[in-house]
């Protein structure tokens, strides 16, 4: 995947690192040179410029990037403005960082539905998100193993645990499922809520929509992400 990464502090610099590791092609953008020059040899390029220019960041390659992600943490101003700028030049797929509520209320207002807390979210968990298919969320034990919620794969509805062999064919283990189920509301109605299964048995069936809680070495779960098994 090719992402676009502007602002190239803390949080940004290690999600462009993350995914550079992980075999993206990465872009990175900040207006501080000695940050473009600290990263030069770890990202596919990065840019000394200006985002809040919008005439300079029309030059980037928009057209070709799956992603561009807003991480200035400094300044919400700029933030805000940098992150319209790219929502009117109509991107692909648009996330900007938040740094308080009442900035995350002017991001949504503008159109961002997708929203990065740094306070509350690693990069090691946005690496994840972004990269591999129907990852919901990710907890890393370390540097080699994670836990990893991900929607179940659709080649897998239907299927019981005993059949996907999650153990024997993709090295890993499932933990539990989470199933949305019906609920009644307050006011009579009916609510979705999302409920934890418990340990499955090899006899559970996969439904769609199931959020599966899979441990495993990263690369095994990347690997079962991508479909690159059976």
């Amino acid at each position: 995947m090719k992402f676009i990464i502007i602002g190239l502090g803390n949080f940004g610099g290690a999600l462009a690192e993350k995914l550079t590791q992980q075999g993206n092609e990465v872009i990175g953008v900040d207006s501080r040179s000695e940050r473009v020059m600290a990263l030069k040899d770890k990202l596919s390029h990065t840019i000394c410029m200006n985002a809040t220019d919008q005439v300079a960041i029309t030059h980037l390659p928009l057209k070709n990037s799956d992603v561009v992600m807003v991480c200035i943490g400094e300044d919400e101003g700029t933030n805000i403005m940098v992150t319209a700028h790219f929502k009117n030049l109509g991107v692909k797929r648009l996330i900007s960082r938040s740094i308080n509520p009442l900035h995350e209320n002017v991001l949504n207002a503008i159109g961002v539905s997708e929203i990065v807390r740094p306070e509350e979210e690693s990069a090691e968990r946005w690496a994840k998100k972004l990269c591999l298919k129907g990852v919901v969320d990710s907890f890393e034990l370390n540097s080699n193993f994670s836990i990893v919620e991900i929607v179940v794969p659709e080649k897998y509805v239907g299927k019981t645990i005993e059949e996907v062999k999650f153990r024997e064919q993709h090295n890993i283990l499932i933990l539990t499922i989470i199933r949305d189920t019906q609920e009644k509301s307050f006011l009579g109605g009916s609510k979705t809520v999302p409920n934890v299964q418990g340990i499955p048995e090899p006899t559970t069936s996969l439904q769609r929509g199931d959020i599966i809680v899979i441990y495993g070495s990263n690369n095994d779960l990347q690997k079962f992400a991508r479909g690159k098994f059976g």
